[in-house]
């Protein structure tokens, strides 16, 4: 399987092989490091088969065997008490890398994910080797950053960008942003994107520098009055309308 991917020299003509089986992930997390002890606590994966959602999904929160940092709780709002009784990471290992095997993961800042994911495979044995091993990944922060260079590209921010609704989500969670992902990269590498893309890029290069203004100063505006000829044949105009219809008044 390859590393993670981005754009090619044609960043839209991957994503519309036929039949091609995507798996859009999602993780939180105790923390920011895995260096740092932190672990996967939660992992939400929907398939898509063809650019579109087959309904089937993978869902699972883990007990991580370590406390979950107040920081990380206030972004996901999962806390130590809901996890107690969850299961490990080596009881779902197995059905998960089934799930995703031979597929290409859809991931938003991929690296994050990866990294986590590949970290608990890690303390499980080389055995299980990692991620790249069995599915390909493409992060769509990466694409985003060279679709959209300069502007912001979180996901909330796409969100924004391609209508995508997300009220909802006052809170992060793991299934939850693997449906809105979904949506958001569909939107970035379909036919309409580049459309999308166009009229953006034709708004911004509108500004008041282009904008040309005609310099009327020390110039008058030259006047042309009607001749005789032309108002007495508008007075007849007039007189006509009054006989056809004496009961109007203007």
């Amino acid at each position: 399987m390859t590393q993670v991917q981005s754009a090619t020299l044609d960043p839209f003509a991957e994503h519309f092989i036929p039949d091609k089986r995507q798996i859009i992930l999602d993780t939180e997390t105790t923390g920011i490091n895995p260096a740092e002890g932190h672990r996967v606590i939660e992992i939400g994966c929907v398939e898509m088969v063809g650019r579109k959602l087959t309904g089937n999904h993978f869902h699972v929160y883990l007990n991580p065997q370590r406390f979950v940092e107040e920081d990380a709780i206030k972004v996901h709002g999962i806390t130590n008490e809901f996890l107690a009784d969850k299961p490990v990471f080596a009881q779902v290992v197995d059905d998960f890398l089934e799930f995703i095997r031979d597929s290409e993961l859809v991931i938003h800042n991929a690296p994050f994910d990866v990294g986590f994911l590949n970290h608990e495979l890690s303390l499980l044995g080389s055995h299980k080797g990692k991620l790249e091993d069995v599915c390909d990944v493409f992060d769509t922060l990466a694409f985003a950053r060279e679709q959209f260079p300069g502007q912001r590209n979180s996901l909330d921010a796409l969100c924004k960008r391609f209508d995508v609704e997300n009220g909802h989500r006052t809170l992060h969670g793991a299934l939850l942003d693997a449906e809105i992902l979904a949506d958001v990269y569909l939107l970035m590498t379909g036919g309409q994107r580049k459309l999308f893309q166009a009229a953006q890029q034709q708004h911004q290069q509108t500004d008041g520098s282009q904008i040309q203004r005609l310099n009327s100063a020390g110039k008058s505006l030259r006047v042309i009055s009607a001749s005789a000829a032309e108002q007495q044949t508008h007075q007849q105009y007039l007189q006509g309308i009054l006989a056809d219809a004496p009961e109007k008044h203007w």
